[in-house]
């Protein structure tokens, strides 16, 4: 396996399904960018969260999509690629406040998948 470009933009790819299926609360584009059985951790608002995806999926349900016109922000920080394994570090916004995202990827029958998020929220 490389990490050539195509494997980088392959990656990058299911990130962007991340954060739309996020920022438009499309459960589609949420179930195909993670694993099944991955975690999503992090202090969100100073509380300990541990959720399972469908637990993320009913709590982004819950704030709602943004508008259609609303362009979701994110940028990759890092990206590093060994094997079937990869490693991505973004900024994030969601719902008006703004994230620092560790994600954990593995390649799975040919294909990307987010398989942990751990994340900072950058309260003001």
């Amino acid at each position: 396996m490389t990490t050539d470009s195509t494997e980088k933009e392959s990656v990058k790819t299911t990130v962007k399904h991340y954060v739309e299926g996020m920022v438009f609360a499309d459960e589609s584009l949420l179930r195909q960018a993670f694993h099944p059985s991955c975690r999503i951790i992090g202090h969100y608002h100073k509380a300990l969260e541990w959720l399972s995806l469908d637990e993320f999926i009913d709590a982004i349900k819950t704030e709602g999509p943004a508008a259609k016109e609303v362009k979701p922000f994110w940028e990759v920080i890092d990206l590093d690629i060994t094997g079937d394994a990869a490693a991505v570090k973004i900024i994030d916004d969601y719902a008006g406040m703004r994230f620092t995202d560790y994600l954990s990827l593995l390649k799975i029958d040919d294909r990307w998948v987010i398989i942990n998020k751990l994340y900072y929220y950058h309260e003001s």
